[in-house]
C-alpha cells in the first residue's frame, strides 16, 4: 500500500510527456499524485474495453474505478514485463468479465455473419461541413450499434486492435488469450460487421465511443478520494 495522493493540485505540465514506466516508479517511491495522470492518460482506453465488454454506460465507469483502485493497491506486484497500460487493461477486463458474469449476461446476440467490413480502410477526410458532420455522427452510432451487436469475444479483440490500435501480442495479453486467438477472432469479427459500411468514409476509429472530459474528472476524482480513504 502507498501513502495517500497529495490534496495539492498537480501540474500535469511537468509530468504529461514522461512514460509510463517512470511515473510508475515515482508512483511506488511515494510521489503518489502522479498516480492522476496515468488515469487520465488511460481512460479513453479502459472506457472502451470495459464499456464493449459490458455495453452499459454506468457500468463501464464501476469497472475503470475499481481496476485504478486495484491497480494502485497491487503496483507492487507490477514486474514491468509488460506495458503498464497492458496491465491496466487485463485487470479492467478481468473486472469487466467477472461482472458479465455475475448478472448472467454470457449469451451471444444475433449477427448478420454474412457481410464484411474492413475497418482499417476507414478514415478520416478532413473538415467537414455540418451537413456532412451530422451524416459523419450519424454513420458513427451505427458503427457503434454494429460493433456493439458482436458476441462479446469478437467485439473485445476487434475494439483493441482495431480502435484502440494494440499489436497482435498486446492484445493477447490483456484478454489472456493466444494470438492465433487475436487473428482468428478479429478475422471473424470483422466478417460481421455490415458490407455497406465499407461503402462510407468520414469514420475516425478514435471518436468511437468517447470518453469526455466530464467523465474523465470524475473518475479521476472517485478513485483518488477512494485511494485516500484507504479504498
Amino acid at each position: 500500500m502507498y501513502s495517500t495522493p497529495s490534496i495539492e493540485p498537480l501540474d500535469r505540465s511537468k509530468w504529461d510527456q514522461a512514460p509510463d514506466d517512470e511515473l510508475v516508479r515515482r508512483v511506488r517511491n511515494g510521489d503518489t499524485a502522479l498516480y492522476e495522470i496515468l488515469m487520465r492518460r488511460h481512460n479513453q482506453r479502459i472506457y472502451r474495453v470495459a464499456r464493449t465488454i459490458l455495453r452499459d454506460d454506468a457500468e463501464a465507469e464501476d469497472v475503470m474505478q475499481e481496476a485504478y483502485v486495484r491497480a494502485y493497491q497491487h503496483l507492487g506486484d507490477f514486474a514491468g514485463a509488460a506495458k503498464f497500460s497492458t496491465w491496466l487493461t487485463k485487470i479492467a477486463v478481468y473486472e469487466a468479465l467477472s461482472r458479465l458474469r455475475q448478472r448472467a449476461k454470457i449469451s451471444e446476440p444475433k449477427t448478420n455473419s454474412d457481410v464484411e467490413f474492413d475497418f482499417m480502410n476507414t478514415v478520416a477526410g478532413g473538415e467537414r461541413d455540418p451537413e456532412r458532420q451530422t451524416y459523419d455522427h450519424e454513420l458513427r452510432l451505427v458503427l457503434e450499434r454494429a460493433i456493439e451487436a458482436l458476441p462479446e469475444r469478437y467485439r473485445s479483440v476487434f475494439v483493441l486492435r482495431m480502435v484502440e490500435g494494440l499489436d497482435v501480442n498486446e492484445t493477447a495479453a490483456a484478454l489472456d488469450i493466444g494470438v492465433e486467438n487475436v487473428k482468428t477472432r478479429l478475422h471473424r469479427g470483422r466478417a460481421m460487421l455490415r458490407k455497406e459500411l465499407q461503402r462510407r468514409a468520414g469514420i475516425v476509429a478514435p471518436e468511437l465511443f468517447p470518453f469526455h472530459l466530464s467523465r474523465c474528472d470524475r473518475i479521476v476524482e472517485n478513485v483518488l478520494q477512494r485511494i485516500r480513504e484507504g479504498a
